[in-house]
């Protein structure tokens, strides 16, 4: 079972310093998120899910590739059908952060944990994914050391969940850290559910290596991207199933991993 590290300084002073090194207007909006968020710290409000989004920002991640990745994420928190998915759950509400990664030490946060129950978060959550920087450029992949960073992220969130889930997305395979098999048994068996988003367009049977080596966990599953260009209605139909997923309803068995001949 995957022991978190207690973090040594508190999540104002980390999100205040993340917030003074990134772009003047991104810190703008990220300290907008983390005020907003305090007094749902203070009370510990209960969501229906905790989610990472962990994306991908490894070497084969050209900047014209990471911007879609990035418009998709915004486009899809921007449908109305992620909104209304939201507020049919018991609380109507969700807490989601954004993670940068590539090598095994390479992660950042890039986006806060943001409380989303209305049309006013869900949109400032858009907003922030739009202004968050690209802060990594190559370095490996590693997809162990993106679950392992979001296990540590979970504990430090200011709200509880039902339900706590890692959502890596990617254009490739582990390669550098640790096996992936080993990072994602070890969020499991601290009853963490890892899916997957695994893009295709540089390994074709990166949907099969998903299922057997990423994702994790009670109703895990993954959507798989055939490309970056169809990276946006991939995001938006896997958002919608997480969330109807943490309010107990079940994935329908769709996009299968291919069999490599």
């Amino acid at each position: 079972m995957l022991t978190a590290r207690a973090p040594q300084r508190t999540l104002g002073h980390r999100l205040l310093t993340a917030a003074r090194f990134a772009a003047p207007r991104f810190a703008v909006l990220w300290l907008a998120l983390f005020v907003l968020a305090l007094p749902a710290r203070a009370q510990q409000a209960t969501v229906d899910i905790l989610l990472v989004l962990a994306v991908d920002a490894s070497g084969s991640v050209n900047q014209t590739r990471f911007e879609l990745q990035k418009q998709g994420y915004a486009a899809a928190f921007r449908n109305p059908r992620v909104l209304s998915a939201i507020r049919a759950g018991s609380t109507q509400s969700i807490a989601v952060t954004m993670v940068q990664w590539t090598g095994p030490a390479l992660q950042v946060q890039v986006v806060p944990w943001t409380l989303i129950k209305d049309e006013d978060s869900i949109s400032a959550f858009a907003k922030a994914i739009e202004a968050a920087p690209r802060q990594l450029f190559g370095g490996g992949t590693s997809i162990s050391g993106a679950i392992d960073f979001s296990m540590l992220l979970l504990p430090a969130a200011p709200f509880k969940g039902f339900k706590r889930v890692i959502d890596i997305s990617g254009d490739g395979s582990n390669n550098r850290g640790r096996d992936v098999r080993t990072a994602r048994d070890e969020a499991v068996g601290a009853g963490v559910v890892i899916n997957g988003l695994p893009i295709l367009s540089l390994e074709p049977f990166l949907d099969s290596y998903y299922f057997d080596h990423v994702i994790g966990g009670p109703g895990s599953f993954m959507v798989p991207a055939e490309s970056y260009e169809t990276f946006a209605s991939a995001v938006l139909r896997k958002l919608i199933l997480e969330i109807a997923q943490a309010d107990g309803l079940r994935p329908r068995p769709e996009y299968p991993p291919r069999q490599a001949n």
